[in-house]
This record gives structure tokens, sequence and C-alpha cells, in this order.
């Protein structure tokens, strides 16, 4: 008869893999910055030295808002989790920032939901799934929204050339597309994450509207702060240029940005690539561009993901939440 793991080994096991998801985290970051393509650390140093409105005030101001922004991802959490379970904002800080950490390296968070889904028992886990997929959807409901208003405000303010026939195309394909996911919806084909369509819907009617329009809210509140640090950044690096031209630039650049599949840990690139590209028609040092994207990186994944290792190498089995 097969014995059983002895205790003491599923422990170290159990370390070493908290220990080999804080250290691959560490060393993706670490490699993205020194090793980034487009812009060389030193220069990004130079840069910033250089710049001289980097002052304590400045740099506080930038990490208050880098709190607010997860304030509000924490707080929303809290709230869609309330639906299973009241939890406290604690728990819920350390359930989103642990669950950052883990996911990370993972190919658009998707780490994010079984991150969140271990901090519960197996009866909870598909409902953790289903609230998880729910609050970013809300985010990029309010993403997509913004964006797509910002980009038609973009192609028609720059006058950039666009191929109709091209754009024809591409929305036939979308409407076939919308078609066949209508058929697989009714037909109960479509699966995400291991549930039908049917059965998600299901669980998303089963949710409060309340909560539906607070996680709407609270996504809305967390764009803002977000965008308006990008462009608060746009002045710190003396770049002269209305809040409502930077709005319709940087709303496209995260609409661009959210629908290209990438890891976490490339994100900064990815979003650098498009910036650059769009405050290219506003003649902006691409240097700046670069810059910025980087510093936005670290104040809102690297630092975030610094703190939440911690809970990472904290978390503990069985039940670390449910008996808070």
């Amino acid at each position: 008869m097969p014995s059983k793991v002895p205790y003491k080994i599923k422990q170290f096991f159990f370390v070493l893999i908290k220990l080999s998801i804080v250290v691959g985290a560490f060393y993706f970051i670490y490699s993205k910055i020194i090793k980034n393509e487009y812009i060389e650390f030193s220069q990004f140093i130079s840069l910033l030295k250089e710049n001289n409105t980097f002052s304590a005030k400045t740099i506080s101001f930038l990490i208050l808002l880098s709190c607010f922004n997860w304030f509000f991802e924490i707080l929303k959490w809290q709230q869609l989790i309330k639906v299973i379970k009241p939890i406290s904002f604690k728990s819920a800080a350390e359930q989103s920032l642990g669950a950052l950490t883990a996911s990370l390296i993972t190919p658009n968070r998707i780490g994010d939901y079984g991150a969140k889904a271990m901090y519960y028992t197996s009866t909870f886990r598909k409902n953790i799934l289903g609230l998880n997929l729910i609050g970013n959807l809300a985010q990029m409901t309010i993403t997509t929204f913004f964006g797509v208003i910002g980009l038609m405000l973009f192609i028609n303010r720059y006058s950039i050339a666009i191929n109709y026939l091209r754009v024809a195309q591409f929305g036939t394909t979308l409407l076939i597309i919308g078609l066949i996911i209508w058929l697989v919806v009714k037909k109960k084909w479509l699966k995400i994450k291991g549930f039908s369509s049917v059965s998600i819907l299901d669980f998303t009617k089963s949710i409060p509207l309340k909560t539906h329009g607070l996680n709407l809210i609270l996504s809305l509140f967390r764009y803002v702060v977000f965008s308006f640090q990008f462009y608060y950044l746009l002045h710190v690096f003396g770049v002269n240029i209305s809040y409502s031209d930077a709005m319709i630039t940087i709303s496209s650049m995260y609409l661009l940005a959210s629908i290209i599949p990438t890891i976490s840990i490339f994100d900064v690139v990815i979003k650098g690539s498009i910036a650059v590209f769009l405050f290219g028609y506003i003649e902006i040092n691409e240097l700046t561009i670069l810059s910025i994207t980087t510093l936005m990186w670290l104040l809102n994944f690297v630092i975030p993901s610094t703190i939440g290792s911690y809970f990472v190498l904290n978390f503990k089995l069985p039940k670390p939440i449910e008996q808070c």
C-alpha cells in the first residue's frame, strides 16, 4: 500500500513553492528593469536625476496615488467577497497583494484567480473564481468605455489614415465571432475557466445589483486615479499638455494595452511601446514616455508585489483567511 507523504515533507515543499514564487517574481522584476531593451536603466536613473521636480513632496504624492489605486482595488475585492462571506480590509489586502505577486509571471495575470482561490476551502473556490472574473470584467468595462471614446477622438484629432476596407473586414470578423459566441452560449458549449457560459451568467445574475453597481464605481475610481497619475507624471517631466488632450491619449493607450495578451512582468514593455506610438503624434520625447511608463509600473506593480511577497511567504494552509 502506498504510504502517505509525511507532514514535514509536505511543509518543506509548500515552503519551497512559496519561496520559488517570490524569488521568481523578484528575478523577473530585476531582469526587466536592468535588461529593458527600450530604455537602459542608466538612462532612466540619469533622467530622474536631471529632473529637479522629483522632490520629496512629488514622490510622496505619487506614492499616495498608488496607495489610492490599490485601496480601491482591495475595497472592490472586499465588497465582492461579501456575497460569500464578510472579510476584513486587512484580509482583502492580503489576498489581493499576495495574488498580485503570485500572478506576476503568468499570462494576463491569470494566476491571480488560482492564488485568491487558495485562500479558501474547496467549497468556496468556484465562487471565488467567479467573483474575481466579475471584478476584472468591471475594470475592463470601464477601460473599454473610456478607451473607445478616447481612441475615436484621437483618430479624429490627429487625422490618422484609416484603411476602411480593413476596418470593414475587421467589423465583419467581429460580427461573425459575435454570432458564433451567441450560438455557443445558446447551446451551452462555451466554457471559461471550467465553467459553462450559462453557469457564469446565472452566477452573475445571482449577485445583488447593488454589488455590481459598487463594483463598477470602484473600478471607475481606480481608473481615474491611475490615469491621473500618468497625467501628473507628464507634468513632472515638464510636458505642457492639457488634461483633456492627455486623457484622450492615455485612455487610448490603456485600451490598446489591455487587449494585447501579455505576461504582467512585460506590462511595462507593452504599455511603453503603445505609449511611444500614441504620444509620438503629440511630439513628446520617447525617453520621457518610456520613463513615465516605467515609473507607473514600478509604483503600481513592483512596490505592491514587494509587499505582496510578505503575504506569500506567510501564507498558511489550511484556511488561513476563513478563520479571520
